[in-house]
């Protein structure tokens, strides 16, 4: 039995993956969608402050059955997703600097989502929170 007061996990730290031409890479996210990025060495990357978030985003940890079709490519072991401002301009902004866009969306009570694959094949879920989460009796 895991000790409840001490040793859990509070939340996500990071997220890390590789990259063939970091650098490259870390370009095609801040030009298309903002994301200001430094070089850490080899690396590149930023962090996000809590309070930047909308109020009513959050971080979800997830595991799916091996099998989902919901990463896209069956080769994908992971999914990045990532909270915009504004759905629709986002994917417009990855379809103008030619990136592909995923054409269905879903809307449900906690957000609207999109989905895009960045210039390195990663399918990336995209995320605009609602402006206020319905009460669970609405």
């Amino acid at each position: 039995m895991v000790d409840k007061a001490t040793g859990r996990v509070l939340g996500v730290g990071g997220v890390f993956f590789r990259s063939s031409d970091p650098a490259r890479l870390a370009g095609w996210y801040r030009d298309t969608l903002g994301i200001e990025t430094e070089a850490w060495g080899t690396t590149h990357g930023t962090s996000f402050s809590p309070q930047a978030m909308p109020d009513n985003a959050f971080t979800v940890w997830s595991t799916f059955a091996s099998d989902t079709a919901y990463f896209g490519d069956s080769g994908q072991s992971f999914m990045i997703n990532l909270v915009v401002d504004d759905l629709d301009l986002a994917l417009a902004n990855v379809k103008a600097a030619g990136g592909e866009v995923i054409p269905e969306k879903e809307e449900h009570d906690f957000g609207r989502f999109g989905w895009i694959v960045d210039p390195d094949g990663n399918r990336v879920e995209l995320w605009e929170p609602p402006d206020k989460i319905p009460e669970a009796s609405e």
